[in-house]
């Protein structure tokens, strides 16, 4: 079986046996809630009815009734009103904190507001029971207990701490299958390098023969095979590094891309014409054997979008206020829909039958992650052409953050 299906059946294990636990804790804790819930209520009818009883049996103070009927209810916090459910005559189990007092007391001078609080949360949760105490009406008021009230919250508590454990857990096996992946394709990139070494020495070998033979020292051709084999060496020397930190240095930018210009034009259709405007003088940090991928990739879209005869321009212009410098690619091709603007740096986005639809996203991680800039497309006009604009920071203001 594959691999990523492997894990992507893990993934759905994961999923399932998460709904399947959170799902059963929280119809069992509901359950048991339920049955809490019942007992305490019946705890606290026993209550009312041993209180009544115990004020027409006992001739004690009412305070004292009180007082010895505490074992009798342990948890479940009090409030005894008039049959108005305003005035509090009597209370048991409030916060001592608040209250000072740990038992009942009819003493409401010390924090009314808190009282108040608590009678208004408990007629939000339960219905009152009339009591007659020693021959006065009142109203008893209660509310569930804290064990009760934390086991109502547990449910939320334990769906989220699920909901983290299936996050981490995709995270780290989204991650992983990440690494996995950077590994083979870094490794892919070597070996491809490695195998091209030795066609591109023996390349480099039989020209050297033609020119000795031929004496085709000077011959435009054989310079231009020597020019193509650079370039392998180039391609090769870049595919070597795929996975290392590159290193950058300050260049004119003008050069650069003018020098790329200058090998591409000649190896592409006649049809097409190439013209480079702007600053010559401005110059930003660049790793070049990098810096050309991009404006090949971009060049190459370009020249695919023109149909029959049309120009690329690049313009460079430096923005002195924001030390910035802008390198717009500007094609009279076919343009792009507005709809598609982000998504033509997508991996896999495609317009062409055999494209691969890596370009665009190869460009955008070398400018953003290697390079520190920007890339987008600033305009496009269906039928008219688009600009591609980069954006990097002049050398003085360069900060590296390669990720």
């Amino acid at each position: 079986m594959n691999p990523y299906e492997k894990k992507r059946r893990w993934k759905i294990f994961l999923l399932v046996f998460a709904i399947i636990i959170g799902t059963a804790s929280v119809f069992y804790t509901d359950f048991f809630v339920k049955k809490m819930e019942l007992e305490e209520k019946a705890q606290f009818l026993l209550w009312v009815k041993s209180m009544e009883r115990s004020s027409e049996i006992f001739n004690d103070s009412p305070d004292a009734i009180v007082l010895n009927s505490v074992t009798e209810n342990n948890t479940t916090p009090i409030i005894l009103t008039d049959t108005l459910g305003k005035e509090i005559k009597a209370f048991l189990r409030l916060d001592s904190t608040k209250t000072n007092y740990p038992e009942a007391s009819a003493n409401l001078t010390y924090d009314p507001a808190y009282f108040q609080r608590e009678l208004r949360r408990m007629k939000r949760q339960h219905a009152p029971l009339k009591m007659t105490y020693f021959g006065e009406k009142m109203l008893v008021y209660y509310k569930d207990s804290f064990i009760l009230t934390q086991l109502r919250y547990f449910p939320y508590i334990q769906l989220s701490v699920i909901a983290l454990f299936l996050i981490t857990a995709y995270v780290a096996f989204s991650s992983a299958r990440k690494a996995e992946q950077d590994q083979v394709w870094v490794g892919l990139a070597k070996e491809t390098a490695h195998q091209l070494g030795t066609p591109i020495s023996s390349l480099m070998a039989w020209v050297e023969l033609i020119k000795s033979r031929f004496d085709a020292e000077n011959d435009p051709l054989v310079a231009e095979m020597e020019n193509d084999i650079k370039r392998l060496e180039v391609i090769t020397d870049r595919f070597s590094k795929i996975g290392s930190k590159p290193v950058l240095e300050d260049h004119v930018v003008y050069v650069v891309v003018s020098n790329f210009i200058d090998y591409f034009k000649l190896r592409t259709s006649d049809k097409v014409k190439f013209i480079i405007t702007g600053d010559d003088q401005v110059r930003a940090m660049l790793n070049v054997p990098l810096f050309d991928w991009v404006t090949e990739n971009l060049l190459k879209n370009a020249a695919n979008a023109i149909a029959n005869e049309g120009t690329i321009t690049v313009d460079i212009i430096e923005h002195l206020a924001k030390e910035e410098v802008y390198i717009d690619v500007t094609d009279t091709g076919k343009g792009i829909p507005r709809s598609k603007f982000d998504a033509v740096f997508q991996p896999g986005y495609t317009t062409r039958k055999r494209g691969w639809g890596l370009g665009l996203s190869l460009t955008k991680r070398i400018v953003q992650n290697y390079h520190s800039g920007q890339i987008f497309v600033k305009d496009s006009e269906l039928g008219k052409g688009t600009t591609f604009r980069i954006i990097l920071k002049s050398s003085l203001t360069y900060e590296p953050t390669i990720t």
